[in-house]
């Protein structure tokens, strides 16, 4: 027990919070459902968003494929005068996504995004369309606990992907505040990424960290590195025909500055912290899932950008 709680500490404390996934011995249903929501995936205020810290995978699919809408709302404000306006930003993306098993303790996530964004300006409306940038991540599995070995169960993942730059980045030369109304970085990106669940029975707790290393693209424009973590409580009800899987808990973002040119760029760093809130309803093969996430405290650009909320619905089905 020493040994699990020690684990329970290092974690905690290299993540600070963290996020969801896994579930272990769930009576007749431990084997098919697994991992509460990968990392999330965004660039500086959701622009080219893969999973807009809404999660990376299903909690009642092992190895399933998908697709999930997901929609961002913002409120950005130039701050030249006390009295500047602000104005509304919208983020929608439609996403194909799929989660598949390599070898036992090796499984692989991959997100197809499709953005459509539109935002007020002081020129009139901008829209933007168009696929986002496809993002790989692998998970290994480094511990799990023998099933009905002990009353608590654990698990530990490390993994690493890569964010890969088929969205398309264009420069704005209107004086945006926000840099991050984009379909994609134009950069490759770096991903890093470790998680831990503790569990009993059907309540369990998953803590999870990510950090993503983000490089320079063709127009010299580089985002800053980004640290996602969370921590999300999860209870398995089972009803004869179906499993309801509720959650609460806490995600955070934390954002480094942009440079241009390799010269840092002021007021392009922030951090976020979001209180969660979601289900998954399942049936056979089928899974409908909904989250919904609304900012606790946030310091955005400066404080010129400012995130309203975050929701998610998705439909996945079992491979």
């Amino acid at each position: 027990m020493k040994k699990y709680s020690l684990l329970v500490v290092l974690f905690w404390s290299v993540f600070t919070y963290a996020a969801e996934k896994d579930s272990l011995g769930i009576n007749p249903y431990q084997n098919y459902f697994r991992s509460l929501e990968y990392f999330e995936e965004c660039d500086a205020c959701g622009c080219s968003a893969s999973g807009g810290s809404l999660g990376f995978s299903s909690m009642l699919n092992t190895n399933f494929v998908g697709i999930r809408y997901f929609n961002q709302r913002y409120k950005s404000n130039d701050g030249l005068f006390s009295d500047s306006p602000w104005y509304e930003e919208n983020f929608n993306t439609i996403q194909v996504w799929g989660r598949i098993p390599i070898v036992k303790k090796v499984q692989v996530s991959v997100l197809v995004p499709y953005h459509f964004h539109n935002r007020e300006t002081v020129t009139g409306k901008q829209d933007i369309s168009g696929l986002g940038d496809l993002t790989v991540l692998g998970m290994y599995t480094v511990y799990e606990t023998v099933k009905d070995s002990a009353i608590f169960s654990h698990s530990v993942q490390l993994g690493a992907g890569v964010k890969a730059p088929t969205g398309k980045y264009r420069e704005f030369t209107n004086g945006s505040v926000n840099p991050s109304f984009q379909v994609g970085t134009g950069s490759w990106d770096y991903i890093f990424a470790a998680e831990y669940v503790l569990k009993k029975g059907a309540l369990g707790l998953n803590t999870m960290g990510s950090y993503t290393v983000k490089t320079e693209n063709e127009k010299h424009y580089r985002f800053g590195n980004q640290f996602n973590y969370s921590s999300i409580v999860f209870y398995f009800l089972n009803s004869e025909k179906y499993v309801f899987v509720p959650q609460l808990g806490v995600a955070g973002e934390v954002y480094r500055n942009n440079y241009q040119y390799k010269q840092l760029l002021r007021n392009t760093a922030g951090d976020i912290l979001f209180g969660k809130a979601g289900i998954e309803i399942g049936r056979d093969k089928f899974s409908f899932g909904a989250n919904v996430m609304v900012p606790i405290n946030q310091n955005l650009t400066g404080g010129r950008v400012e995130a309203q909320y975050r929701w998610s619905v998705n439909l996945n089905y079992t491979l």
